[in-house]
């Protein structure tokens, strides 16, 4: 269903937009979330970039999924109209509390992850925008919900774009050493288990 009304759509890198929602269906699949959050994962832009209706997600699949697509769509809209910096607490929070569900939350912050993921193919305002709402308002709420491998994946992603020079710098740094700390971590590993025989 998605597939079909996304067709003709298009990332910025040209990818099929149905790419995404796959994606963010991966991210939410590997938190070993229900079904319906899966599903929704995969339907979530379709009441706001489609013709897809409400009634049509509630026929083909089910109230609960709609009511949740629904809920993403709306936490989209307000994003949209919320600015950076001092409003940014305040949005955490109304996303906190208007989340009747917090599977709603869960699928906009794996949303926001994809799109971290996949940032190179937008222009660099866009990249610089995009990372500041992701340090500031989706990073924190992450951390919030206890979720900190994404928390510290939003906060990498954010820093290589809003902070590039350190960014680099770090990551020259680590692969520096990385052959060093892999046999590091191998020889503990080997000792470890050799200790416990």
């Amino acid at each position: 269903f998605a597939r079909v009304m996304h067709d003709g759509q298009t990332r910025a890198s040209g990818e099929p937009y149905y790419t995404h929602p796959v994606e963010v269906a991966g991210v939410l699949a590997g938190l070993k979330m229900d079904t319906a959050t899966i599903v929704t994962a995969i339907l979530h832009d379709t009441l706001e970039d489609t013709k897809a209706t409400y009634e049509d997600l509630e026929k083909k699949f089910s109230g609960e999924v709609a009511s949740l697509v629904n809920g993403v769509s709306k936490l989209t809209k307000i994003e949209s109209q919320t600015v950076e910096g001092k409003q940014a607490e305040n949005f955490r929070k109304m996303l906190l509390t208007l989340g009747d569900d917090v599977r709603v939350i869960l699928i906009k912050l794996a949303d926001r992850l994809h799109n971290m993921r996949t940032l190179d193919s937008m222009s660099p305002k866009s990249q610089l925008k995009i990372s500041s709402e992701t340090a500031y308002v989706y990073a924190p709420l992450a951390h919030r919900l206890g979720l900190y491998a994404i928390k510290t994946e939003l906060e990498d992603l954010s820093t290589k774009y809003l902070e590039a020079d350190n960014y680099n710098f770090v990551k020259n740094k680590l692969n520096e050493t990385k052959t060093q700390r892999n046999k590091y971590i191998k020889n503990f590993i080997e000792t470890y288990y050799r200790d416990w025989e």
